[in-house]
């Protein structure tokens, strides 16, 4: 390889690629979608303990308990290893970090876990979810949180 062609490389490998954010009602519907599979997996997880009645482990039931693993389970891992829910597979949309880095486990955690528990413990918290309508990065509270951004996937 010659000189020209090295600097061509270092070039094109400096070269800023713009990001579209994805607004409000494409992370919607991505979301309508993933709380449909996760709807889903819970019935079949669910469905042997039909026969148990409800189990209660101090204030939770066994199914209680289930079924909020199942969704943070779900958030976690889809977003760590394929940078997306099937959600927003299927509406085009992807997780980034800030910098453009691989996404690491302490985002993820405080953006799937952390903030999603936010904006379920408190009653209003749910509101804060049109920040991302009015945001110039279309950032919701979880993603200022986990220092990331959803973006069309180009």
């Amino acid at each position: 390889m010659n000189e020209e062609q090295e600097d061509h490389i270092l070039s094109t490998e400096r070269t800023i690629i713009p990001r579209r954010y994805a607004g409000f009602w494409m992370r919607f519907w991505a979301y309508s979608a993933d709380l449909l599979i996760i709807y889903s997996i819970n019935g079949i997880l669910l469905s042997p303990l039909k026969f148990i009645n409800n189990a209660e482990i101090g204030f939770w039931t066994v199914t209680g308990i289930v079924s909020v693993l199942t969704f943070y389970v779900y958030f976690l891992l889809m977003t760590k290893f394929f940078g997306q829910t099937v959600g927003k597979m299927i509406f085009g949309l992807r997780v980034i970090r800030e910098d453009a880095a691989a996404l690491k486990w302490s985002d993820l955690f405080f953006r799937e876990v952390i903030g999603r528990i936010l904006h379920r413990v408190f009653f209003f918290a749910f509101l804060l979810y049109v920040v991302v309508a009015f945001s110039p990065e279309k950032k919701g509270v979880h993603d200022r949180i986990g220092n990331t951004r959803v973006v069309y996937d180009e």
